[in-house]
């Protein structure tokens, strides 16, 4: 149940006067990967909390030695720097709510499903381990980091982080493979920013958008009367990036030609500007990109092997955004964060909307997510992205049009939000899919009938359909 790569397991207190509910709780947890302590008081779990540093705390709100709810819920506020999830028995709204408005997390009333349990413990610690991390992030890296620009929390972009951040100190040379729009300059540009080199330049270079007569003197510049209108001597993008990063980008579209130059002077490090005699000498760190399948292209007789072992030094791959999906909200906070700054004006996503961002398949990935982001961004107004403000854009927008609860942005990166969002979809669909059929779609969820009832009135679902 806990996050994969997480260096020792959560640590969950349970404070509960029932011995047998505290026993039954404690080795449920143990059974999901949790580090466990159980108390019987507040006074007790105030003593532990001392030892113990919870991730998150199970609370019941009746306690010794007053029994008193209120006087529980009053304690809540001085928890609240981790996860509380109030027990108890007594299940009145008014009293959920109030726990809630006073910072904890999550109500569960007794008698307690186990798979609710365990889903919405996960949450909770897992958010407050992000937290943490993200604290330690801060405190540890400089103002002007780059690391936040590769946003996303998903497996994938871990590794891409933990990756940019050993071999960016390194000379050793980069190539970034993936499907167009998935990132490859913003990860180059982050290997620069946190390299030796991060204050010389960095010279971008498309090789598709070049043609193929002109890149040669693009890469290597010339000398006067070089070719016609060549009237003075002028420095190529190589010289430019001398002693710095050069970013090749879509290497795979370079010129069977120019691949031979340019190996030469990967290997020697040495070239002559087109029309000269003068030898230049460069220090460059190499970082290429493609969305092209270079061995396949090296098979094919269309890109050189030689070349392709040259280039290739630490490979890293990205994915389509549909692969990490768990991104896009933070994705999405990041990107209005950006247009915060460009414009003074701070935006905020009506749950519809979001909704739909969440739902929509992108093709053109990140790139493709950011452009519709501020195009809708660019019409909505008072700042808030209204559902509509994307009907009038793209007209194959569907659902969703009643709800106008507003997503302020600053929440956007919640793994709160993010989970809701999952699971709403999934149960809309498990429930679709049985023809609302309950007990089978509760089945197919992997969860009991009972859960799956819990979580349609938590997110105030439709309860129509077979009752089974």
């Amino acid at each position: 149940m806990l996050a994969k790569g997480k260096d020792a397991a959560a640590k969950v207190l349970i404070v509960d006067d029932e011995p047998a509910f505290r026993l039954l709780a404690e080795r449920f947890l143990q059974q999901q990967g949790y580090q466990v302590v159980s108390t019987a008081s507040v006074d007790e779990a105030m003593v532990q909390l001392g030892l113990f540093d919870a991730d998150l705390i199970l609370l019941d709100l009746a306690l010794p030695p007053h029994f008193d709810p209120q006087q529980t819920l009053n304690l809540v506020p001085q928890l609240a720097s981790r996860p509380v999830i109030i027990l108890t028995g007594h299940a009145e709204r008014d009293l959920a709510l109030k726990a809630i408005s006073q910072g904890a997390w999550d109500f569960i009333a007794k008698p307690i499903d186990p798979d609710l349990l365990a889903v919405v413990v996960k949450r909770a610690v897992t958010k407050h381990q992000l937290e943490k991390e993200l604290q330690q992030l801060r405190q540890a890296a400089p103002v002007s980091s780059p690391l936040p620009s590769l946003a996303g929390h998903s497996a994938h972009m871990e590794s891409i982080r933990t990756l940019v951040q050993r071999i960016a100190p390194t000379e050793v040379r980069v190539l970034v493979t993936g499907p167009s729009g998935t990132g490859k300059e913003v990860i180059s540009k982050a290997l620069h920013q946190l390299s030796n080199r991060a204050d010389k330049a960095f010279v971008s270079v498309h090789c598709g958008a070049i043609p193929a007569e002109l890149l040669e003197s693009e890469l290597f510049g010339y000398v006067k009367g070089a070719f016609t209108g060549a009237d003075k001597d002028r420095q190529g993008l190589l010289k430019l990036a001398d002693c710095g990063t050069l970013f090749l980008d879509e290497i795979g579209e370079m010129p069977l030609p120019m691949q031979v130059k340019l190996l030469r002077v990967l290997q020697e490090g040495s070239y002559y500007p087109v029309g000269g005699r003068e030898m230049q000498h460069i220090d460059i760190r190499l970082i290429s990109a493609t969305n092209a399948n270079l061995p396949d292209l090296v098979r094919q007789g269309k890109f050189r092997e030689d070349l392709y072992y040259r280039i290739k030094g630490v490979t890293m791959e990205t994915v389509a955004l549909d692969q990490r999906r768990e991104d896009i909200p933070l994705l999405i906070r990041f990107f209005l964060e950006q247009l915060k700054e460009q414009q003074g004006q701070a935006f905020a996503l009506e749950t519809g909307a979001m909704q739909w961002f969440l739902q929509k398949h992108w093709p053109g990935n990140v790139r493709e997510l950011k452009n519709t982001l501020e195009s809708v961004a660019a019409i909505a107004q008072q700042g808030v992205i209204r559902l509509s403000d994307i009907q009038l854009l793209h007209l194959d927008s569907q659902g969703g049009g009643a709800d106008t609860e507003v997503v302020d942005s600053a929440l956007l990166g919640g793994l709160d939000e993010q989970v809701k969002a999952l699971e709403i979809r999934l149960i809309q669909q498990a429930l679709q899919q049985h023809s609302g059929n309950k007990s089978q779609a509760a089945r197919t969820l992997g969860i009991s009938r009972q859960g799956l009832l819990k979580k349609l009135e938590r997110y105030g679902l439709s309860h129509t359909g077979v009752d089974d």
